[in-house]
């Protein structure tokens, strides 16, 4: 793709399906297909079906792709929506954000290359944003991997890393004697603690992009006093484009510092009606409403759509992508009461995620 800024007609959507359904490459190319009625105020759902044709090893497409590998909310196996991922790929050189379950395997899917992921930045440290990380891991191990994967998160992801280790300990103990092999998995998986601030904070430079981060709103101030364990949103700036991916959060003032004037606003979203049913399964058990409880953790920590629509408006974004979206529907998302619930109060494009989808 090119560096245009995000238009109806540039705006790639690809879902690869089961192998032979398919019929160009996700990061070689793909067809925008003209909009349904329903998306045609500004939304987009939906996409293509591109296949692969032939190894994407060395490809190397200038600029930055955003290819959304997971787009489900929350923890389970899903056989239509992967958990949540990212992949930001900037000149060739992959990075992501988050790693749940079937991240790897659509990174496979995407022609993006898990043996050249040099960086993975989480937002948090839930298991739907972690899950696959042990798998990228050895397989990067095994492989032959010799460079450094560094992980970067809030508090926690030392420990994430350290917990990598040993889950590859044992076949990595193996195959030392067994095959010969000399790299220690301890020399290859590193972690790296970011503090979770208030005003936007750098996580990383390197040639290609600079990386910063800002707390979120995903943990509320009752259950923040009670642990360490952060959550936080982040930005990557290459020289022509930028995004941001806000993590799980509901509205947050911070995010709209982090995501001033960025082309791309990767938002997750919880359904209004959602929200209202999990308060109302709360408000039947009056004692929950002063205890931890999933019920509590849901309702009060997700972005609404209005909430969406606020912080795309005060941030001033180009283009907003509806992720990690939370419905009663499943796998089924309704794009009419996400769009109007945004539309409250954010006029421009809006894109309805996929698994897949490469903007």
């Amino acid at each position: 793709m090119n560096n245009q800024k995000p238009t109806r007609r540039n705006i790639l959507r690809g879902a690869i399906g089961l192998a032979g359904l398919a019929s160009a490459s996700v990061i070689q190319r793909a067809v925008a297909q003209q909009a349904a009625p329903a998306q045609q105020q500004g939304a987009r759902g939906g996409g293509n079906r591109p296949a692969r044709q032939g190894s994407s090893q060395d490809r190397v497409l200038p600029g930055m792709q955003i290819v959304l590998l997971g787009t489900r909310a929350g923890p389970g196996v899903d056989l239509k929506r992967a958990e949540t991922s990212t992949a930001i790929v900037v000149d060739g050189t992959p990075y992501l954000v988050d790693c749940g379950y079937g991240a790897l395997r659509n990174m496979v899917a995407a022609e993006i290359s898990p043996s050249k992921v040099e960086k993975i930045v989480f937002t948090h440290l839930h298991n739907d944003h972690t899950a696959d990380l042990p798998a990228l891991a050895t397989l990067q191990w095994s492989g032959g991997r010799s460079k450094p994967l560094d992980l970067y998160g809030p508090f926690g992801t030392e420990d994430l890393a350290r917990a990598v280790v040993a889950y590859c300990k044992v076949d990595a103990g193996i195959r030392t004697v067994d095959e010969g092999r000399k790299v220690n998995p301890e020399d290859l998986f590193i972690g790296h603690n970011v503090q979770a601030t208030s005003t936007p904070l750098k996580i990383f430079k390197d040639d290609k992009v600079e990386v910063s981060a800002i707390e979120n709103t995903h943990y509320p101030e009752h259950s923040r006093s009670q642990m360490p364990y952060r959550s936080i949103g982040v930005r990557f700036d290459s020289e022509k484009r930028s995004v941001v991916i806000s993590g799980d959060t509901n509205f947050s003032a911070n995010l709209v510092k982090l995501a001033q004037g960025v082309d791309v606003f990767i938002c997750e979203i919880m359904e209004q009606g959602t929200r209202d049913r999990w308060l109302a399964q709360v408000a039947e058990n009056p004692d929950l409403l002063n205890k931890a409880s999933i019920g509590r953790h849901v309702s009060e920590t997700h972005a609404t759509p209005e909430d969406v629509g606020r912080m795309a408006a005060e941030a001033n974004v180009k283009l907003v992508v509806l992720n990690h979206q939370l419905t009663n529907a499943g796998t089924s998302t309704p794009l009419g009461p996400l769009l109007e619930g945004v539309r409250k109060f954010y006029s421009g494009e809006v894109v309805l995620g996929e698994d897949l989808l490469m903007i």
